[in-house]
């Protein structure tokens, strides 16, 4: 038979695929399904049986990429009549349905809507079809089994392209005046008592394709009346999905309907029992799609909820309260979701490197759905506590500017309370930072070479004891020796980076005072530009790839996650890097050069206007310059030590058999694995899944201000980049883009946003680099760009120091610059100003 009924006890799998056999099942069981028929897997094989046409489908699939073998595949379909008895099989089952009916046709293949793996929407549906174009419809969906994506899909997942085949349901097309999909447990916090249930008007083809933002009804089941309505969402329906004589179309949605509620209390609970209903018959939690006509519900799909969300932790220190937590500064050096393993270490990294920002009782850093947080509302509190108001504006120099107006709230400490609190620490920084000044030249001096010892004692242990007694004697100590010596390099001198550069500025202007400034590069290379001097040195053949990767290979986008690999372990990463340097190889030379000639004419239009000034300038400059250059040496050697902490872990996987699951396991307890106490590894499932949970949302804003839900934030439409504030009072987003002056010059250009250093090669040189912010991974991208704009960061940050030191103008800590600005757009940026004016949109 190339047809059957739609409730037929033959609609199983092989037959009907997994949305035939899923509705052949609930309209047995007699649930609300519209009438229809089955184009059995029988009628597909036998078309594809035909002349050749099997072999030359797999001939495609197997020998081109994905999209041509589509499009071959398309042609063949489109080249060959549908055979004559199962058109007049077709025919025959439509006008029992009757005369003329539009219906809904769609592919029912039979590797889709299976427990383990969904396949939804790989392949086509046509909604509104008329008796003169079904047979055309059903040729069309059996040729969408060869999408692209499709053929993608499968391989993906192992499924032989050579065992699949696609049957097509029929179905009268439901004239449904609302629409939409419920899932019988709740898929973002994988609760199974509740029933969450998305609505639109019109049809459903704009829910279930994500052109419109639902309605969301949240019910929490109970026996017999359907349950209790616990959260209710109303969306501003903007499109529906409608019917016209040749098919569907999105149209606007009457002013007065976009934001009334679609469904009423009753009918919700009506369709949380109908939920209910078809959860039972499956028995496990399933994916709807329903419709409604008339005031009648009608069920159109139902596929199990492949990927249910599993337990999760809260990583979430924003509920300790109403705090303001910024991301920028060693945010911009941490910019990932953490791994336990990762925030363990970071922790003893802030707790060394940072020993004067403790204060008791609060934490001066925070996890936040995974990402890494400082709470500034300690340092504003100390600063007031002490009297020190014009702390505020060195606050900013460092972690960015805060929007005008914001109420920046305050410990809930009285003032006796801080300044007891933070003096024994001040007295104690004073003799911690003398001492570790002392250790700093030495350690710096051997650092490489210690690093590169102690990773290849780590590879070398042979037994779990061994390698446990490693840690104890040697990497930790290692470890935060390099963080305190970090806390003494930028400590040296006391506020000599933020007053030297303000006391050049009132003597001789932003431009000038920043060529000045630059040279950090002269004496010693400057860590930040490593990366970029490594490359063209390997590209010029002075070094080989093991010394870049020994030199160089510990700086990348993400050095403080132990989990991901460093550049010197990824012969993908350098070849690439070294594939798109043709264009702009030297230039980085080139721009050094350009900023010297710069640097002196400076100093030469200084000399002329105060002569009496220049040797104590150029001593004060020169300090600077050194300080810049120890604390990103220092800061270069603490990463350089996160790489031994990675092969440490890497280590500790393999000799204890658990692989990569001790990422998902804090520092302490990798050691206790490594005693042979297994108890840790029970709690990896829920961290794996709880990582995977905040990994999936979007980077979350530079500034929150209370208590922050990440997952409530990324559902909104309408949530911001650059602050949340839980008050409810923020400020409005500024119209204009305007920022810290990073580094000067004025630059009219194309602006190209770039979401992370992956997406690097999308810059085209003399392009404007639009980003959120950058680190050391970014830094190969800047010979190329013709200016560099980021929301987060102050005069001290990545961005500011090396668009600086190669003379690329730059505005950082803008706040809204990937908010406001679009590929193509035509800017001028002023980086002496911190302006970016938009000339023109994209054409």
């Amino acid at each position: 038979m190339k047809t059957l009924p739609l409730d037929d006890e033959a609609a199983r799998l092989a037959l009907a695929g997994g949305k035939g056999a899923s509705l052949a099942r609930l309209a047995r069981a007699g649930l609300p399904v519209p009438g229809g028929f089955h184009v059995t897997t029988d009628a597909y094989l036998d078309f594809v049986s035909r002349d050749g046409l099997n072999d030359q489908i797999m001939a495609a699939v197997s020998g081109t990429p994905p999209e041509e073998a589509s499009r071959h595949i398309a042609a063949l379909f489109a080249a060959r009549e549908m055979p004559a008895e199962t058109a007049a099989e077709i025919r025959a089952a439509h006008a029992r349905l009757g005369a003329n009916v539009p219906v809904a046709v769609r592919s029912s293949a039979t590797a889709e809507d299976l427990p383990d793996m969904s396949f939804a929407g790989q392949q086509d549906t046509y909604l509104n079809v008329r008796a003169d174009a079904l047979l055309d419809a059903v040729r069309r969906c059996w040729a969408s089994l060869w999408t692209a994506r499709a053929i993608a899909y499968r391989t993906a997942n192992g499924v032989p392209h050579d065992g699949v085949a696609l049957a097509v349901v029929v179905q009268e097309l439901v004239e449904a005046d609302a629409a939409g999909v419920l899932f019988t447990a709740n898929p973002v916090t994988g609760a199974r008592d509740q029933v969450v249930i998305n609505a639109s008007w019109g049809l459903g083809e704009a829910v279930v394709g994500g052109q419109v933002t639902p309605d969301t009804v949240v019910v929490r089941r109970a026996a017999g009346d359907g349950g209790e309505i616990v959260e209710e969402h109303v969306g501003d329906k903007t499109v529906m999905t409608v019917r016209t004589p040749g098919g569907t179309r999105e149209e606007p949605v009457p002013e007065e309907l976009r934001r009334r509620r679609v469904l009423d209390r009753e009918q919700v609970l009506r369709l949380a029992r109908l939920a209910t209903e078809i959860e039972e018959l499956y028995g496990t939690a399933m994916d709807v799609e329903w419709a409604r006509r008339d005031g009648v519900f009608l069920v159109l799909q139902a596929r199990p909820i492949t990927r249910l969300r599993q337990p999760v932790e809260e990583w979430n220190d924003s509920l300790a309260g109403d705090y303001l937590w910024t991301g920028a500064n060693l945010g911009e050096a941490i910019p990932d979701v953490m791994t336990p393993c990762t925030w363990s270490l970071v922790q003893i990294f802030i707790g060394e490197a940072m020993s004067a920002s403790k204060m008791p009782g609060f934490n001066v850093v925070g996890n936040i759905g995974g990402r890494f947080y400082m709470n500034l509302s300690i340092a504003f509190s100390v600063a007031r506590a002490l009297g020190m108001r014009s702390r505020l504006g060195a606050i900013e120099q460092v972690f960015g500017k805060l929007p005008p107006g914001l109420d920046v709230p305050l410990l809930p400490a009285s003032r006796w309370r801080i300044v007891k609190g933070v003096l024994p620490l001040a007295f104690t920084l004073r003799r911690r930072v003398a001492v570790n000044t002392e250790r700093m030249r030495p350690f710096l001096a051997t650092a490489r070479e210690r690093c590169t010892a102690l990773r290849g004692r780590v590879a070398a242990a042979a037994t779990t004891d061994e390698l446990a007694r490693l840690w104890e004697a040697e990497l930790l100590p290692y470890f935060v020796e390099s963080c305190q010596v970090l806390e003494a390099a930028g400590r040296q001198g006391g506020n000599a980076l933020v007053m030297t550069r303000d006391r050049l500025r009132e003597l001789v202007g932003e431009r000038d005072a920043e060529a000045m400034l630059t040279g950090a590069n002269v004496d010693g290379e400057l860590a930040s530009l490593g990366t970029i001097v490594g490359l063209e040195r390997l590209a010029a053949e002075e070094i080989d790839r093991e010394t870049f990767a020994e030199v160089y290979g510990h700086r990348g986008a993400h050095e403080f996650e132990v989990s991901t690999a460093r550049p010197g372990e990824d012969p993908g990463w350098i070849d690439a890097q070294l594939a798109a340097m043709p264009e702009t190889r030297g230039h980085a030379g080139t721009l050094l050069d350009r900023q010297r000639e710069a640097r002196e004419a400076a100093w030469k239009r200084f000399g002329e206007r105060h002569p009496d000034k220049v040797a104590r300038t150029r001593e004060r400059v020169a300090r600077w310059n050194a300080i810049v250059r120890d604390r990103e040496t220092a800061r270069s050697e603490v990463v350089r030590a996160f790489w031994a902490l990675r092969a440490f872990v890497l280590r500790a996987g393999e000799l204890t058999g658990h692989g990569d699951d001790l990422f998902f396991l804090r520092i302490e307890e990798i050691l206790a694995v490594l005693r042979r106490d297994a108890s840790p590894l029970e709690k990896v499932a829920v961290r794996r899944a709880t990582y995977q949970r905040y990994a999936a949302l979007p980077a979350y804003p530079t500034l929150i201000v209370g208590r922050f839900d990440p997952e409530r934030w990324a559902a909104d439409p309408g949530r911001r980049g650059d602050i949340f504030d839980a008050r409810g009072d923020g400020a409005p987003v500024s119209e204009t883009v305007t920022g810290f002056p990073g580094a000067p010059g004025i630059v009219e250009g194309v602006v190209r946003v770039i979401s992370g250093p992956e997406d690097g090669d999308r810059l085209a040189p003399g392009e404007i680099l639009v980003t959120t912010l950058t680190n050391i991974g970014w830094t190969p991208m800047f010979p190329r760009a013709a200016a560099v704009v980021t929301d987060m960061g102050a005069p001290l940050s990545h961005a500011s120091i090396v668009a600086r030191e190669l003379g690329i103008p730059a505005v950082v800590g803008t706040g809204n610059a990937t908010m406001r600005l679009r590929d193509g757009d035509r800017i001028r940026v002023d980086g002496e100003r911190g302006t970016v004016e938009l000339l023109a949109p994209p054409p």
